[in-house]
């Protein structure tokens, strides 16, 4: 094997070894990483796998310090009131992750007496743990040989091995490539080893490659196509889906909300009542309780989700005495940081449209 800091297009390969000695090296000091030498704790493992999907390092710290405060185990999390989780989860999106972080609370302490089970398999079979996620947690918490493969790996080894074939497409090849690469010796390093490389220096733009301890393997990097890897199938364009949200208050200033079904977008988060969200507008949009002074308020909220484009219309209105049953929430109730995104965006607009409002 030739040298780490060889020049591109040497006739050399990436080894463990390399990116073990680069990662004790380099390593960020991360709230959920244990010091080196350490053994990881495997519910801060499985805590922090979970918020890090679809969200970045820097918004999951100051949460994942927080979690770790109010439920410093599994068992306290499993005990916990799933609103409150809900609540301390609001603001990172993909809210199932929420449920399940929950459900798999009390799965381990009810099934597993409060510990982590070893094996893929047997973490697999837990609440809204997939393959990836059962890969990291066995290879971080317990150093098996497992191989972990999330986008900043995906996106390594289309570089690394000069993978041209887009994605999704190239996942099995490139899953192959990093199996292949996984040591026996030190597991969880080297797998957190792979993503810190992806997240500080083979970036999805401006890759440093000077910086790369496997620069000199690196067929991508020989070819002067770093920049173009991986490749993706073009997506279709996101279709547009409307609907109507209600504003509706009490006339002691408190806003009719509802809870989210469980399954589905926002599941079991506080919403505003509002129509289906559908390909055109709703021909009539009546209020689920009834409603004195009904109006459309001007303009409208956009929002987007993964797979579409949401542009809901608010129509506001004060509740018929005697106000019907539901969740109300009065203004100083409403803590806008626990909400999603989107419900507080509609309540925003709702109350600035309203010059104040509630």
């Amino acid at each position: 094997m030739a040298e780490t800091g060889g020049a591109p297009g040497e006739n050399a390969e990436p080894t463990a070894e390399a990116l073990l000695a680069w990662y004790d090296r380099a390593r960020r000091d991360l709230p959920w990483r244990a010091p080196p030498g350490a053994r990881p704790d495997p519910y801060a493992v499985w805590l922090a796998e979970v918020m890090l999907q679809q969200t970045v390092a820097a918004a999951v710290a100051p949460r994942f310090r927080r979690f770790l405060e109010t439920w410093p185990d599994v068992r306290a999390l499993a005990a916990a009131d799933r609103e409150a989780v809900m609540r301390a989860w609001a603001g990172l999106g993909y809210y199932a992750r929420a449920r399940n972080l929950h459900a798999c609370a009390r799965a381990v302490a009810e099934r597993h007496g409060g510990e982590f089970p070893r094996g893929e398999a047997a973490l697999r079979a837990l609440p809204g743990i997939g393959a990836y996620t059962a890969a990291a947690i066995s290879a971080i918490a317990f150093d098996e040989p497992a191989t972990a493969v999330d986008g900043n790996v995906e996106r390594v080894m289309a570089r690394v091995f000069a993978v041209g074939e887009p994605l999704p497409g190239a996942r099995r090849v490139l899953r192959a490539r990093a199996a292949a690469l996984t040591p026996r010796r030190r597991p969880g390093d080297y797998a957190q080893a792979v993503m810190e490389l992806g997240a500080t220096v083979c970036r999805p733009r401006n890759p440093r490659c000077g910086e790369c301890p496997w620069r000199g393997a690196c067929r991508a990097r020989a070819l002067g196509t770093a920049d173009a890897l991986p490749r993706r199938a073009p997506r279709p364009p996101r279709p547009l889906r409307r609907g109507v949200a209600f504003w509706i208050l009490r006339d002691d200033g408190a806003a009719l909300f509802e809870r989210r079904p469980d399954r589905g977008l926002l599941g079991g988060t506080l919403g505003l009542p509002s129509t289906e969200w559908t390909g055109t507008p709703p021909a009539r949009a009546a209020p689920p309780v009834p409603a004195l002074d009904l109006r459309a308020l001007p303009g409208a909220v956009e929002h987007g989700f993964t797979h579409f484009r949401l542009e809901l219309r608010v129509r506001a209105g004060r509740a018929r005495p005697p106000a019907a049953e539901g969740i109300w929430l009065r203004p100083g109730d409403i803590d806008l940081r626990a909400l999603p995104t989107l419900t507080r965006k509609l309540v925003v607009f709702a109350r600035e449209s309203q010059g104040g409002g509630a």
